[in-house]
């Protein structure tokens, strides 16, 4: 793991995701899109009829977030990570359309990874109880989709510095099984 925290910019292309391994720091600057299990089953559902997405997917990150409502004059309220493995039974379909990288909290289906692998995607994790440090960096919020699902709506974010770590890298490394191993070592 590296102390060093790589600057990356959204969209991803290729060439950056083979950069990343697990266990990098990283800090996001760009556009995330959000989206939680509701609007995942709606976005695969969409693709499945040859429906248009709300958005070209392609060198795309999706935050695993349903944030709180913004106070006065605040962009967002509290905007912290979800479980990420209630978005594994859509996952691979959206890296199917060109989806780069995923963010939220927790292990992933081995299914999954194996799919970040063949796919070219990543998956971060950020902070999970810094909801309110993590909507600093939410420069702008936008619902582009789904707004009867209230916080679970699709939005587009644009972030500056958003702070998130490397778990499963293209090369099937995993952070939380590097960190099982090292501990084991230690111990």
């Amino acid at each position: 793991m590296t102390a060093e925290v790589k600057k990356i910019r959204t969209p991803l292309d290729d060439a950056t995701v083979k950069s990343l391994k697990a266990g990098d720091q990283v800090s996001i600057t760009g556009v995330l899109y959000t989206a939680r299990d509701t609007a995942h089953k709606r976005l695969v559902e969409a693709l499945d009829r040859g429906e248009s997405l709300p958005f070209d997917m392609r060198g795309q990150v999706i935050y695993y977030v349903g944030p709180s409502p913004a106070k006065p004059g605040k962009v967002i309220g509290s905007a912290g990570p979800t479980t990420s493995y209630r978005m594994d039974a859509y996952a691979e379909r959206l890296m199917e359309v060109g989806m780069k990288g995923m963010i939220g909290k927790g292990m992933r289906d081995k299914k999954i990874v194996d799919a970040m692998k063949r796919h070219k995607c990543v998956y971060f994790a950020a902070i999970g109880g810094a909801a309110a440090l993590i909507a600093r960096s939410i420069k702008s919020a936008e619902v582009i989709a789904y707004e009867d699902l209230g916080p679970e709506a699709v939005r587009r974010l644009e972030v500056e510095d958003f702070k998130a770590f490397v778990i499963n890298d293209i090369y099937g490394d995993d952070l939380y099984e590097i960190g099982k191993a090292e501990y084991k070592t230690v111990v």
